[in-house]
This record gives C-alpha cells, structure tokens and sequence, in this order.
C-alpha cells in the first residue's frame, strides 16, 4: 500500500515527466520527447496529423517531421494538470496551449485537453499513452466556448 508522501513524491515525478515533455516539444528535442514512453507505449497522438499505435507511437522521424511543420519557436505550456497515481499505474490530465507558426505562416494558438496514462517501469515512471483532444483553435478571431475543466 502507497503511503501519502509515496503518492506526493510519485505526483511531483509525473509532474516534471510531463513538464519535461512539454519543454522537449519547446525545445524541438524528439528523442528527449520520446525518452519519458514506455517501450511499448500503445497510443501517441499530439494535433493531427501525429497519431500513431503501437510501435509507431515511439517513430522520433515522425515526431521530427510534426516539429518541421511549425516555423520558428513553438510554446507549450501545461495548465490544469491533475494527477491520480495508484500502486504502479497514473493517469495525468491536463489543458495544454501551443502557440506559433506553422511553416505557411499561419500564426497558431492550439488548444488541447490531454490524457496520459503512465506505468511505473524498474522504479522511473513512462508514458504508456497519451492522447490530445483538440477542441478548437484560435487565430486570433475569438475563442471557441468550450468547457476546458479536465
């Protein structure tokens, strides 16, 4: 049974995993963004068009080919981020914003409610899914009405 500063101590690691990949998507770092997956991570997908299964949800080419479709700097940042940990299972849910420009020079707000669902492997905490859902985006016009609570 998982004491209470247990279940904190695994929150705040889960919490810089997921920091850590948010800051790698900043950072255009693939390899350091695939690092925190679990070797057989079963979904992966960011804003479309990067949505894999399987063995492919690890493919750092294709994380890298996503990155080529933003120019100059892209800005991630988390907001909302819950944690539920068990014994050696999480699940982390956040609100995510990513602002920049994509290579056609359309300036992009992104907005996405995110699902990652992590294992605990030989004591280090990997992502096994992750999942954004992306409401809507904002060009600036307005923003769409939606409920973002997690």
């Amino acid at each position: 049974m998982t004491t209470d500063s247990e279940r904190k101590a695994d929150e705040a690691r889960i919490r810089e995993v997921l920091e850590d990949r948010a800051a790698a998507t900043t950072a255009r770092d693939a390899r350091r963004f695939l690092s925190h997956c679990a070797p057989d991570i079963v979904e992966f997908s960011l804003a479309p068009p990067l949505q894999y299964k399987g063995p492919q949800a690890r493919d750092q080419r294709a994380v890298e080919a996503w990155y080529a479709t933003w120019r100059g700097p892209i800005e991630v940042t988390l907001t909302q981020l819950e944690i539920t940990v068990g014994d050696d299972v999480a699940f982390g849910h956040s609100i995510n914003r990513m602002r920049g420009t994509k290579t056609d020079g359309f300036e992009v707000e992104l907005w996405s409610r995110a699902t990652v669902g992590l294992r605990r492997i030989d004591g280090t905490w990997k992502i096994t899914h992750a999942h954004d859902s992306v409401p809507f985006l904002m060009d600036g016009s307005g923003l769409a009405a939606l409920d973002l609570t997690p």
